[in-house]
């Protein structure tokens, strides 16, 4: 079933309360820190041949260079690119070399759904025309807010900007549209910085690597050349670019009080501190990670350290990789979750309010994973559908020959206990999830419209992978699109609050998140039991409230904003 509601209640206060001043105060939860294996319901099943994907990141490993190029890996992408209603995957190319000490780009693969399959219309919707950088990453959204969501193709040497027609083509506008930028970029992230009502761009940048400056790294046995580490370069300044409201952009960095020298990898904007503009969070690789407050007119100040979220539980510097924001303990205030680098822990930073956060992973169980993990494409997701978010990880190595872990990885699969502490069920989930995997970029959807959440994985070198959720708990659902009027239509920052008879749960609309990709735009809420939404708030980037009442469970909703 699809509704398509455009109903409102305005509330000249609401957008101002404390996330915990809402009727629905939550319990403290217990602090508990095991994490043994249990029974799960969750299952994962990789249709890949049965949709048809066909698709191969490539990373130019074959040359022998062994350079840090090698191991950043691809992302993916879910979106509606021909308005026909179908989720359709966009998965970037890579690149190659040669000849000589040259960097070249490969194309990225457009995948089209119909019938509940993926065809290739790389070369329909004029994909293959361009000529692309090494690329990684995948950023959407409708930029110049004409219906149809547009590309942004992020990579060595530069970025793609590719235009949606609306009529199943793309056109590259990226000179045309002022996105120059020659440094090495990676994680980026769309949304209104300035509220001006416009969507502008976040790029995040990694290292000064070139063939020009390019050590040689020995393996552990004579003959062998390993990648080269990201302490042996130097970072590389993140950039900003504000729309100037006509189509194109315009270089805000130098007044946007970024900081210098970041080894980005993931980004995402959201409204953090809940006060109605849009705040960054930047995955550095060895170096602190960084938390922007927004002043609203986008002028960003760096406060992660005295907020908590910058280094890791022993107050070093993590190798950071994919981000999200999401609330696992459904308190109203969001959290943050960063995938890390082998023998330290992934970080969930519990927020307190105020600006504080506080590393939990031990208290919640996932320090006690282990120490081999490497992480990237990541996410909150309510896999299980019983009304908290559970995480998932991709993992995989950079180095050749690791001497304490594998190259090839499991992925993990944390079920949410309750907010209470999280078990890693992987094993249990489904023959992909416990096999070793060469994974990099995760995008979460739901393609076949049933209402959980499916998963879009890149490999490096390896086919990607399509898993469909088969969990069996007959539990219900809601999706939510938000369609903005007042501010861009993506609505990235806008705030919901769900109220069944059972929980009270909280989503935001992000930009960016993961690793190199863009997930299904759409809110996902499992309801567990409850067939009946009680209450639906909406507070809207623009600061009003949209309150809806009484909806019924298992259908997908598309919310407008309502106009004056």
């Amino acid at each position: 079933m699809i509704c398509i509601l455009a109903l409102a209640i305005a509330c000249s206060t609401g957008c101002q309360r404390s996330p915990r001043d809402n009727g629905f105060e939550p319990a403290e939860p217990s602090r508990s820190a095991t994490n043994e294996t249990r029974g799960t319901a969750i299952r994962l099943q990789d249709v890949s041949s049965e949709w048809g994907l066909d698709w191969t990141y490539r990373n130019g490993e074959e040359s022998g260079h062994a350079s840090i190029l090698e191991s950043i890996g691809g992302g993916a992408a879910w979106l509606d690119y021909d308005g026909d209603g179908q989720p359709d995957a966009l998965l970037s190319g890579g690149g190659h070399y040669g000849p000589g000490p040259q960097v070249r780009g490969l194309p990225p693969a457009l995948w089209r759904q119909s019938a509940g399959r993926l065809h290739d219309a790389s070369r329909s919707a004029g994909l293959l025309d361009n000529t692309y950088h090494y690329n990684h990453g995948i950023a959407v959204a409708d930029y110049d807010e004409d219906g149809f969501p547009d590309v942004l193709i992020t990579g060595y040497g530069g970025l793609t900007l590719l235009h949606n027609e609306g009529d199943g083509t793309f056109r590259e506008v990226t000179t045309s549209a002022g996105l120059l930028d020659p440094s090495w970029s990676c994680g980026a992230a769309w949304g209104d910085l300035n509220g001006d009502g416009c969507l502008d761009l976040f790029v995040v940048h990694y290292v000064d690597w070139s063939f020009q400056n390019h050590p040689i790294w020995p393996g552990p046995q004579p003959g062998q050349r390993e990648i080269c580490p990201p302490r042996s370069f130097l970072g590389l300044t993140d950039r900003c670019w504000l729309s100037d409201q006509s189509g194109g952009f315009l270089d805000h960095t130098p007044d946007a009080g970024l900081e210098p020298e970041g080894k980005g990898l993931g980004v995402f904007l959201a409204d953090v501190d809940l006060d109605g503009d849009l705040d960054a969070y930047v995955a550095n690789d060895g170096v602190p990670n960084f938390l922007y407050r927004n002043d609203g007119q986008g002028h960003l100040v760096n406060i992660a350290l005295s907020s908590g979220v910058s280094m890791g539980e022993l107050g070093n510097a993590d190798g950071s990789m994919g981000v999200d924001l999401g609330d696992f303990d459904n308190d109203g205030l969001p959290d943050i979750w960063v995938a890390n680098y082998q023998n330290e822990a992934f970080a969930l930073y519990r927020n307190l309010g105020l600006d504080l956060f506080r590393h939990e992973s031990r208290v919640l169980g996932i320090a006690g994973l282990g120490g081999l993990n490497v992480g990237w494409g990541t996410g909150f997701m309510d896999l299980d559908l019983d009304g908290d978010e559970d995480l998932f990880a991709n993992n995989g190595h950079v180095m050749r020959y690791p001497l304490e872990a594998p190259v090839r990885q499991k992925p993990l699969v944390l079920e949410n206990d309750s907010g209470q502490r999280f078990v890693n069920v992987a094993s249990q989930a489904g023959s992909y999830t416990s096999s070793p995997q060469m994974a990099r970029g995760l995008a979460a959807g739901d393609p076949d419209h049933d209402g959980d959440v499916d998963l879009l994985i890149v490999h490096t070198n390896e086919p990607a992978a399509l898993l469909r959720n088969e969990t069996p708990t007959g539990h219900h659902w809601l999706t939510i699109r938000l369609v903005g009027t007042r501010g861009p239509r993506e609505a990235i920052g806008a705030r919901v609050r769900l109220k069944t008879a059972g929980r009270t749960q909280y989503r935001q609309r992000k930009g960016g998140g993961s690793f190199a990709s863009t997930s299904d735009p759409r809110l996902m809420f499992g309801l567990g039991d409850e067939q009946l939404v009680e209450q639906l708030e909406i507070i809207w980037p623009a600061g009003h409230v949209q309150l809806l009442k009484n909806l019924p469970a298992d259908q997908h909703l598309t919310l407008i904003e309502p106009g004056t």
